[in-house]
């Protein structure tokens, strides 16, 4: 990747069969490449677990269970230009019942999920039907990329 990518992540569970740091970071980025961005980023991402995952997205969304990920955008102050993008919060046992639930890999269903969130945070969305269809089409062909089979098959 010719961009730089600054990633932190930390993990607020044990990481015992967890995606390790290297694995987000080829995920993110091959959704950096798949989306066309070209410069510089920087994120966090955050693993968190069920109770933290409810509490923001209570917080921040209004609803009251725990998601699989949430993306909060880098809210700059205008004129300041930083490679910052935002931040995912990923809740390892939402990631881990679904993969479960929906017959996939856990480690497919994590780099899908980091993938959808990363586009989240280039503005990506997914509210309107043809924005969700072009987002779902773009996590395909991006997953694809990397081997891994189309998650709304």
């Amino acid at each position: 990747m010719s961009a730089l990518v600054t990633l932190a992540v930390g993990y607020a569970v044990p990481r015992a069969g967890l995606p390790a740091p290297a694995s987000f970071r080829r995920w993110v980025e091959a959704a950096l490449r798949g989306a066309k961005r070209r410069k510089s980023t920087e994120l966090a991402i955050r693993i968190v677990d069920a109770d933290e995952g409810r509490a923001l997205n209570r917080d921040y969304r209004g609803k009251d269970y725990a998601t699989n990920v949430l993306s909060f955008p880098a809210e700059l102050p205008l004129g300041v230009t930083l490679p910052l993008i935002g931040d995912l919060a990923i809740c390892a046992p939402v990631v881990l019942r679904e993969a479960a639930e929906q017959g996939k890999s856990a480690r497919d269903h994590w780099a899908h999920l980091t993938i959808h969130g990363v586009l989240h945070l280039l503005g990506h969305d997914h509210v309107e039907d043809a924005e969700a269809e072009q987002m779902e089409a773009l996590e395909t062909r991006i997953l694809a990329g990397l081997g891994i089979a189309d998650p709304y098959a």
